[in-house]
């Protein structure tokens, strides 16, 4: 599982002293137990046996790459941010953290493979104008898994939209 491999390389950046892989890994391993306590506190709702209810908040692997991929997504905004302000070395720093969070994620499809799976979706919803974007953008999130940025997947389908 990710979140495994996370903690065992959280442990070896322990080891070797590399304080800020160690940091990074910590605190993406903190965004992901709050999104189990959110998923957790769902769940109560619904399922009153507490072994069930522990076993079901865990995130699987498909929902940790979307926390991580949401922690790259915080990262460029912050770079965008940085480089505003004349800040290049936060920037800097901030790429550096998203070098390392990439190693987690699935390899990114090029841009010609995710536009021919934009093209599929488009045909398969139906879809005509930029008002049926919504459709498009959840076929194609669907399929891609995390290997395509939503950003990526937004101006492929704003382009094939027009």
């Amino acid at each position: 599982m990710l979140k495994d491999k996370l903690k065992e390389d959280m442990k070896n950046a322990l080891k070797s002293g590399d304080s800020a892989r160690r940091t990074l890994i910590g605190m993406v391993l903190t965004s992901m137990r709050n999104k189990e306590i959110e998923k957790r506190t769902v769940l109560a709702k619904t399922v009153s046996d507490t072994t069930q209810l522990d076993a079901q908040s865990q995130l699987n692997d498909e929902e940790a790459m979307a926390v991580i991929a949401t922690e790259v997504k915080r990262r460029k905004d912050s770079i965008a941010e940085f480089e505003k302000g004349g800040r290049p070395e936060l920037a800097a720093s901030e790429q550096a953290e998203i070098d390392i969070l990439k190693t987690y994620l699935p390899e990114q499809m090029s841009d010609d493979a995710l536009r021919e799976v934009v093209k599929k979706a488009i045909a398969s919803t139906g879809a005509t104008t930029a008002k049926d974007m919504g459709k498009v953008m959840s076929a194609v999130k669907e399929e891609t898994k995390g290997s395509a940025d939503g950003q990526r997947i937004s101006s492929i389908a704003k382009e094939l939209l027009k």
